[in-house]
């Protein structure tokens, strides 16, 4: 293993040896081979998050979406089990579903009618005349992948002899429990999505979701388009309980305001923000009690922390960021709104004031995201020159310690989290 990169050496290194404690190549960013292995060796080789169970309320639901490249199906059966299945008919290839979501009976091929339960199961062929004795139909169904959930998270997997999604989760459990917990008493829901291209590498924005470096300096309109309460909640540069875990397996959670991780801890001393009156006087008058208006006006601002799951999803304060590569220069990414699933006559104004503050910040016309974007692609710009330069991922590695749980930690500012990142795709990228 080197210690560094030289002009004359990083081009040759296998894709493992690009990344060292401290710094990674910025070849990483930009190698088409690199990318192409990527997707083998990382997309199709782990547990890929596909759905919110919520997307798929009943029997006959679907999605279509992506692992990697790949085009996915995702249902849920009359049995109320849930499948995902390549988007490809079994007969000539081509795809079955254009719909991004839906209810169906099942999946008809457009270009010979084959015909598949929800299931993925092959249901019927036209004019079977010609097939006797050179087919079976039976093992001809969708081709499945290894489906599980979690709190409400829906993973898929090529690799069917891997870990159960549980253990790949470990510790990270914890964390989505307790991001679960912000619909103030019920079950959360997706309200809202909307998705955007990116001229850059995949893991350029898998870096971001943990930076707590950038927030102040390239949020700076945000910071001052709040109220004061609010700015004041996210001004954690220099609060020493603000942290960052590794959270092992790539995963990891950036505690932006502590007191905010846990929602179901509230000792009632903290006073609901003044620009919540509204809301707070619109559920009084449809009846709502005051104990469960504080639980859903404490909750419209999420949690206090960001949760990256290696390597496509990241549970955000209060919305879901979705990932998936297209290629090494251009990244695909779905902002997942959320929000409680309760009564209309309750949860609906509360979804609307959730839905405001998410517009207002990682909406297209936000303050934040646009903003994200621009660093994004400029990091992309700038891996072109000089290979041999590394990506800088040092900051904090003399003061990280184990925390009570045996986590690695470190201020909320520093770069555990894209640590965790890089060693979990070394180990998966290296050939042994």
């Amino acid at each position: 293993m080197t210690t560094d990169f030289t002009a004359e050496t990083v081009h040759d290194l296998p894709p493992a040896d690009l990344v060292l404690e401290d710094r990674v190549a910025g070849r990483m960013y930009t190698d088409p081979e690199i990318f192409e292995q990527e997707m083998t060796k990382v997309f199709e080789s782990t547990w890929v998050w596909v759905a919110h169970e919520s997307e798929l309320p009943k029997a006959g639901s679907f999605k279509s979406t992506y692992v990697g490249r790949q085009p996915v199906i995702v249902t849920r059966d009359r049995k109320g089990n849930i499948h995902t299945m390549v988007n490809r008919c079994r007969h000539r290839g081509a795809s079955l579903c254009e719909q991004r979501s839906g209810h169906a009976n099942g999946f008809t091929c457009p270009y010979h009618a084959w015909s598949y339960g929800l299931d993925g199961q092959l249901r019927g062929i036209p004019y079977p005349e010609g097939y006797e004795g050179v087919m079976d139909k039976s093992g001809l169904g969708l081709k499945k992948l290894r489906t599980e959930s979690y709190g409400g998270m829906v993973f898929a997997t090529n690799a069917l002899d891997i870990e159960p999604l549980e253990d790949f989760l470990g510790d990270v459990k914890l964390w989505i429990d307790r991001f679960m917990a912000q619909g103030g008493g019920y079950p959360i829901k997706v309200i809202g999505t909307h998705q955007f291209k990116f001229k850059g590498n995949w893991k350029i924005q898998l870096e971001n979701t943990t930076d707590g470096y950038h927030f102040p300096i390239v949020h700076r309109s945000w910071m001052a388009s709040v109220d004061a309460e609010t700015a004041e909640m996210m001004s954690f540069m220099t609060d020493p309980t603000a942290v960052t875990h590794d959270l092992g397996n790539g995963h990891s959670v950036m505690q932006m305001v502590p007191e905010h991780s846990d929602l179901e801890t509230d000792d009632g001393s903290e006073p609901l923000q003044p620009r919540f009156d509204p809301l707070v006087a619109d559920l009084r008058e449809r009846g709502v009690e005051e104990a469960e208006i504080r639980r859903l006006v404490r909750a419209v601002h999420g949690t206090g922390f960001n949760l990256n799951l290696f390597p496509n999803v990241s549970m955000s304060i209060s919305f879901l960021r979705v990932l998936r590569p297209i290629s090494v220069n251009e990244t695909y990414v779905e902002h997942v709104a959320l929000g409680p699933d309760g009564p209309a006559e309750i949860v609906d104004p509360v979804n609307r004031e959730r839905l405001r503050a998410h517009e207002h910040f990682q909406g297209p016309f936000g303050f934040g995201t646009p903003d994200d974007s621009e660093g994004w692609d400029r990091v992309q710009r700038g891996a072109q020159g000089a290979p041999e330069m590394p990506i800088m991922v040092n900051r904090g590695l003399g003061r990280e310690k184990p925390s009570d749980q045996g986590w690695p930690t470190s201020h909320v500012t520093d770069e555990t989290g894209m640590r965790a990142a890089y060693q979990q795709w070394k180990q998966m990228m290296s050939d042994d």
